[in-house]
């Protein structure tokens, strides 16, 4: 419901002589049965950029009011466009946001890793409430800046990593929570996801036209400039290191997400890159085809110190020797080592999560349920943006995640150094180099 529509609904009902009465005119969906959000309840919601993920978003929001959608690129857009005829159609989200501000209750923000910041920021100081697609953000401080707003504001957020709401996560941590396996002390996440574009460095030299239909500065947003090249866009963006973070920043708040919550991890102390085939000064614009990220967690609580091993590409991980012969490890996952067994689980939100091996699984008791199950992840954010709560994977929670992904992909432009990480200070101690990633500079005009 828009700021205009809540503010006129008060205004009748003070004036009506019967306000109680007129207080249980709107039926409640329960009762309704119907299974559906009646109009009265419905949010007003705007979508920056509705093609590849920001259609899947679209789509999960698609049950509330979709008053605005925005996209720089109107032929990747229009199926959009033309399945939401009512909606106002734009391709610079400032301009939609000064536009429809009274409008609208939330935006939804799925645009390439690089302009997710401007976006949500824009958002969030008109106090509305945002759903972003993962990572946050392509910097630290633009994380840091995006959870201090949010804060602020009072603004309900979610973090798009989906796996957060499956039912595999929760009995996940429950299991680690009822020892299961013990007290861990290390953990293998990984991709198997090749993101390197070395190969496609020579083409950055290439001229080519600017496609009609893409408005290649709103493209770029805070990057600075460059000449178009289809060798970005679409879809190829994130095995560029000016737009994306490579696969670790595509993978990690899925991966690493069961853990970060079951171990109650939160910034690492050290940080240390390995990497096939890369130097980090003459393959800067890309990612390595092979990447080994090490990062050392303090003891906290009752738990003690805890190291988190990342592979991508051509660098898998070790296979578990509990695993069982003719038993493969997943091309996406996780596997949890901890003094008393092993567990090992799939890409999003622990899919298929299974001790190992089978007959130590099939001998285990499993607890009862203690975490709340949830219908889907929109569906978290909707029902905490309508009741006042919290989604699950606010930016309180995962914005400190996707600062772990982050700080690997600064250790791969450093390979072979330990980083040492400040997380209240936002800086390195060790590398004053490195610190030039945690902030790097915008385009002019181009501000959070």
């Amino acid at each position: 419901m828009s700021e205009r529509v809540r503010k006129t609904s008060r205004r009748r009902f003070l004036q009506s002589a019967g306000g109680a009465v007129a207080a249980f005119t709107i039926v409640p969906r329960h009762v309704l049965g119907q299974g559906q959000t009646p109009p009265s309840e419905k949010l007003s919601i705007a979508c920056v950029g509705v093609a590849g993920r920001g259609a899947a978003n679209l789509n999960g929001v698609r049950g509330e009011n979709i008053v605005a959608l925005c996209d720089v690129d109107t032929r990747r857009a229009g199926k959009a466009f033309e399945s939401f005829p009512k909606a106002r159609k734009y391709r610079d989200y400032r301009r939609m946001l000064d536009e429809v501000e009274k409008d609208i209750d939330a935006v939804v923000v799925a645009t390439p890793d690089h302009t997710h910041a401007v976006a949500l920021m824009a958002a969030i100081k008109r106090g509305k409430h945002v759903y972003s697609e993962k990572p946050l953000a392509h910097s630290i401080h633009e994380v840091r800046a995006l959870r201090q707003a949010a804060r602020q504001h009072k603004v309900v957020t979610q973090l798009g990593n989906q796996g957060h709401s499956f039912n595999d996560i929760r009995m996940f941590c429950e299991w680690i929570w009822d020892g299961a396996i013990g007290n861990v002390r290390e953990v293998h996440a990984f991709c198997g996801s090749n993101y390197s574009r070395i190969g496609d460095l020579p083409k950055l030299k290439e001229k080519h036209d600017v496609p009609p239909e893409l408005d290649w500065n709103l493209w770029l947003g805070p990057v600075p400039w460059r000449p178009y090249n289809p060798v970005y866009l679409p879809g190829s963006w994130r095995r560029w290191s000016a737009f994306g973070t490579g696969c670790i920043g595509d993978w990690v708040c899925h991966t690493v997400d069961p853990v970060w919550w079951a171990l109650h991890l939160d910034a690492p102390k050290t940080i240390r890159a390995e990497a096939m085939g890369y130097d980090p000064k003459k393959h800067a614009e890309t990612f390595p085809p092979g990447t080994k990220v090490t990062y050392e967690f303090a003891a906290k609580g009752k738990r003690g110190p805890v190291k988190l091993v990342w592979f991508d590409g051509e660098w898998t991980p070790p296979r578990p020797p509990e695993l069982e012969p003719g038993r493969d490890v997943r091309r996406t996952g996780g596997i949890v080592y901890g003094d008393k067994g092993t567990i090992m689980y799939g890409s999003h939100g622990a899919g298929s999560a299974r001790i190992i091996p089978e007959d130590k699984m099939k001998a285990y008791q499993k607890p009862p349920q203690t975490l709340p199950r949830v219908k889907n992840h929109h569906y978290d954010w909707l029902r905490a943006v309508k009741t006042g709560g919290k989604a699950g994977s606010h930016f309180d929670y995962g914005g400190p995640l996707t600062e772990v992904a982050l700080l690997g992909a600064i250790a791969i432009r450093h390979l072979g150094q330990k980083l040492e990480w400040d997380a209240a200070a936002a800086r390195f101690t060790n590398c004053a180099e490195a610190n030039a990633f945690v902030d790097p500079p915008y385009r002019q005009g181009w501000t959070l």
